[in-house]
């Protein structure tokens, strides 16, 4: 596999914290939305949410364990998850790109 370079690992782990707080910001949105017009009774709702929170507290959109050796497979996994897109890599090296769409396409 591809040898992540010091710039985009820097450039990583600049990235990640900003695109987790807009997932974060997009699921609170979400988890406000469940509560106020989700169906069901009022303990309907509260148990959907902590379902909810239970799985969602795993994405890597969520918390994520830094590694410049998984940083690859880390990128498909937030863009899996639509915490990112392709466009959000614009700033990495072409090989970095290639690398991660190679992994997208092949479905690992």
């Amino acid at each position: 596999m591809l040898e992540v370079s010091k710039k985009d690992w820097k450039l990583f782990r600049e990235k990640i914290a900003d695109w987790q707080e807009a997932y974060m910001e997009r699921l609170n949105g979400e988890y406000i939305e469940l509560l106020k017009n989700g169906e069901g009774t009022a303990s309907d709702r509260f148990w959907m949410l902590d379902e909810r929170l239970k799985k969602d507290k795993h994405s890597p959109g969520v918390q994520i364990c830094l590694s410049k050796g998984e940083m690859l497979y880390d990128i498909v996994l937030l863009i899996r998850d639509g915490v990112i897109t392709m466009k959000d890599l614009n700033d990495f090296n072409q090989d970095i790109r290639d690398a991660v769409a190679l992994l997208l396409e092949r479905n690992v």
